[in-house]
């Protein structure tokens, strides 16, 4: 395994992040294939997987390691076109030649190899990483691309052991005897007593140009990546989603904010808390629908030290606003016609950053809070411009759950960055 970075860094405008300063001047790009027309799941690469677009997880993984002069995804769908470069990547459109069930991933990045687009200088180092493999963290690929830049690897792929019997497959109809293939049946071993073998697992390829150019992914000095088998996720089928769901909340890269300094929630009341409509009574008293599941959600945060303040847009009468504010517990900010003006006034006057902040917003007077926020929501049925400014995106609809999914959410990354700094604690009191 690579030992890990400690070179400066240097800011870079394309990707907005920051590369690792060495002597290597190569230009090294990061490259995700994501077609449209994946048989097993439709439009798999952005469906959303724990709310995050599929590729999502890998293009964050990718920019926030520092490593790449560019981040890449090939497609030819609009729509995949669209979500990459709304999480910060660029695009390649890849020709209709690479495009068909029967193209191989190699012959997508050698069309990028080729035509090297929007690259002054040219790619010299691609590394294909997986958009299906969601549990990617920046610090491997750190200490990957170091066996490129500094110990002059031509290649370097990601693996994981395993530990399988394997045994011959019969394919004689005759015979049905089988023959194992790496353990003595007489002396199985313990699980503690075997190392075990290591498999690619397809999360990252690097390899120079060189190499793709003559239809190589490994090849010359050639160096593999152990990776953690909780990291291993691969989503092939529809029936690992679920599974897979579970292990990106529980293991998956989030982000360079910790989530456990979240001090504030602000939530929307319209198209937040309610569905966004008012009823209005035959004698003109205005009403709303709050879900209790919301209203439990709120609770939830509280009793953890979270505040919560609802705000809207639209003044509403004061009488409801009063009964809101009391059943709910919290605060409600009317007439915020400048969300992102009146945010900031919120956190100078409690003295607060934007990474000790989560937001709730529905619509495109959120965007700005909503890319700033250290964590940042819009329920499942706000518009596209919303959607595409978020860090989470709910199951659940305005007024039917969507706080109650954020509010959880949230508690789940508090309680697992707890869970990371105690662990951190023990180890460095061990050793």
């Amino acid at each position: 395994m690579a030992a890990a970075s400690e070179n400066s860094l240097e800011h870079i405008s394309n990707a907005k992040r920051r590369r690792l300063d060495t002597n290597d001047s190569r230009h090294i790009a990061a490259l995700i294939l994501a077609r449209g027309g994946s048989k097993g799941i439709p439009l798999k690469n952005i469906k959303m997987l724990a709310g995050v677009p599929l590729i999502g997880w890998v293009i964050r993984a990718a920019l926030d390691s520092g490593v790449f002069h560019s981040v890449w995804v090939s497609t030819d769908h609009d729509e995949i076109e669209r979500v990459a470069r709304a999480w910060g990547a660029q695009v390649h459109r890849r020709s209709p030649e690479v495009s068909t069930d029967s193209s191989s991933s190699l012959d997508t990045i050698r069309e990028f190899s080729r035509l090297n687009p929007g690259c002054i200088t040219g790619v010299d180092v691609i590394c294909n990483i997986q958009a299906t493999s969601p549990c990617l963290h920046p610090e491997d690929l750190k200490k990957a691309v170091e066996c490129i830049t500094k110990e002059g690897c031509d290649s370097v792929f990601s693996v994981v052991r395993r530990y399988p019997f394997r045994w011959q497959e019969v394919k004689n109809e005759v015979s049905q005897c089988t023959e194992p293939l790496n353990l003595d049946p007489a002396h199985r071993p313990r699980r503690q007593d075997w190392e075990g073998e290591l498999c690619e697992n397809g999360s990252f390829y690097f390899a120079t140009k060189e190499l793709v150019e003559k239809g190589l992914l490994q090849g010359g000095k050639m160096k593999y990546f152990e990776m953690k088998p909780e990291y291993s996720v691969d989503i092939d089928i529809d029936i690992d989603w679920p599974v897979a769901e579970q292990r990106v909340l529980r293991f998956g890269y989030f982000g360079k904010d910790k989530p456990e300094v979240v001090k504030l929630l602000l939530c929307n009341l319209s198209g937040g808390l309610t569905d966004g409509q008012i009823y209005i009574s035959a004698n003109g008293e205005e009403m709303v629908s709050i879900n209790t599941r919301d209203q439990a959600g709120i609770d939830m945060l509280k009793k953890e030290g979270v505040k919560v303040i609802l705000l809207e847009k639209d003044p509403i009468a004061k009488a409801l606003a009063d009964k809101l504010s009391k059943r709910m517990s919290c605060r409600i900010l009317q007439d915020v016609d400048d969300k992102l003006k009146k945010v900031q006034e919120l956190m100078e006057k409690k003295g607060l950053e934007w990474k000790e902040v989560a937001y709730l917003g529905n619509d495109e007077p959120d965007v700005k809070c909503l890319e700033l926020a250290g964590l940042s929501a819009v329920p499942m049925d706000a518009p596209t411009v919303a959607h595409n400014h978020a860090k989470y995106i709910c199951h659940n609809a305005a007024g039917h759950g969507a706080v109650r999914e954020f509010a959880e959410h949230i508690l789940l990354l508090k309680k697992k960055a707890k869970s990371q700094m105690e662990q951190d604690r023990i180890c460095r009191n061990t050793f």
